[in-house]
């Protein structure tokens, strides 16, 4: 099995990070307008990191370098913004855990700030004080939308990661180390 995922190319693992980034955008947008869930401020950020994940992908599965030097770039960035995913949805949880005296008043909605602040601001406003995120508003199998969300982007670094090994190959008859060549 790993050795089969030591051929993929770069457009492979780039089109299995873009399907999982739209499966993820589809779930979110399910639950939104299906099932009637109003996104709060961090879930409208972590939908932006979703979003940015799956442009890298797409780039980089239409360019499909060889080399290593553009896997590597690849998978940087795209880890970049799995890593803020992942520390929004983490942040997320953290809200949702407080005790309810301990959770920061609710702001401004993220429109009226969108409008009226600087992005900087914005962000920072949203990630300090964010009481209305701290309202579990559904569950599924015991976990909030929050901790699927950083299981989903848990799997999706699969995809960064599969191509910075990619990256690391040093030549194509090269095998990870430990590993037998039965083939």
């Amino acid at each position: 099995m790993i050795e089969e995922l030591q051929d993929w190319s770069v457009r492979r693992w780039s089109l299995l990070g873009l399907g999982f980034c739209v499966l993820m955008m589809a779930v979110a947008l399910g639950l939104e307008h299906l099932a009637g869930l109003a996104p709060c401020p961090l879930c409208i950020f972590q939908r932006v990191a979703v979003i940015a994940a799956g442009l890298v992908f797409a780039v980089a599965a239409l360019h499909d370098p060889q080399g290593r030097v553009g896997a590597a770039l690849y998978g940087l960035v795209s880890l970049l913004a799995v890593g803020s995913g992942i520390g929004l949805a983490g942040r997320h949880l953290w809200l949702q855990s407080l005790p309810a005296d301990q959770v920061p008043s609710c702001g401004p909605g993220l429109d009226y700030m969108m409008e009226v602040l600087p992005l900087q601001e914005v962000v920072a406003t949203v990630l300090n004080a964010s009481g209305e995120c701290a309202e579990i508003s559904a569950r599924f199998l015991g976990l909030s939308l929050p901790g699927w969300t950083l299981i989903g982007f848990l799997v999706l670094a699969l995809a960064p990661l599969g191509l910075l090994a990619r990256a690391l190959q040093r030549r194509p008859g090269y095998r990870w180390p430990g590993l037998t060549e039965r083939d």
